[in-house]
């Protein structure tokens, strides 16, 4: 199909009359993105699902739509007002008790570093987890614990792991007088994806 019979499809049977072939060759650059309703008809155009658009979600908004869901159905089950529901799609902010919380991971089916992602944790675990590696990490359990809820002896395997692999890329770093700058570049390198590190050291936990 090309951009203009989509824009066509998309004008004439899922009721978007501004749609122009324009957007849809700016979507497929990735310029712009197609807004919820949008999607959904182009998901219908495609013959595909929202989800299979998206790809992996990220954001709050892509979750929801990945699942099918409205505002509606997600501000009803979450026990949120619709408006204060959408404000925190468009601003990336979720602000919700521990019960509404899990009440949307649960509808959302989010894995955990989905559920840190979209209530919008990643840079506060980020700046633990750097401070962990690069200091005394046993100082940080408890912090984390509030930021990812996990048991305690999941959260010290976790750091202990991660602050061994850091030092020892510091080690590196500094062997024979300073070091290669390679060996500098992999240590910047492991704090920059500290986080990713994290969760890679989650999914080794013993059952």
């Amino acid at each position: 199909m090309t951009p203009e019979h989509v824009a066509h499809d998309m004008r004439v049977s899922y009721g978007h009359p501004r749609i122009t072939p324009d957007d849809v060759i700016a979507w497929e650059r990735g310029a712009a993105a197609p807004a919820g309703s949008e999607l959904t008809a182009l998901a219908g155009v495609l013959w595909c699902s929202p989800g299979e658009l998206i790809g992996r979600p990220r954001t709050l908004r892509e979750h929801r739509i990945a699942r099918g869901l409205a505002p509606e159905d997600v501000a009803r089950v979450v026990g949120h007002e619709v408006h204060a529901y959408l404000r925190m799609e468009e601003t990336d902010t979720w602000r919700g008790t521990d019960r509404q919380s899990a009440a949307l991971a649960d509808l959302l089916g989010l894995r955990l570093p989905d559920f840190v992602t979209v209530t919008g944790r990643d840079a506060r675990l980020g700046d633990l987890l750097r401070s962990a590696v690069t200091t005394r990490w046993q100082a940080y359990v408890r912090p984390l614990s509030k930021v990812v809820p996990l048991e305690r002896r999941f959260l010290e395997n976790a750091l202990h792991a991660l602050h061994r692999d850091y030092q020892g890329h510091m080690a590196a770093t500094l062997s024979r007088g300073g070091g290669s700058s390679d060996a500098g570049d992999t240590a910047r390198d492991f704090l920059d994806r500290i986080v990713d590190h994290f969760w890679t050291r989650v999914k080794e936990r013993p059952a």
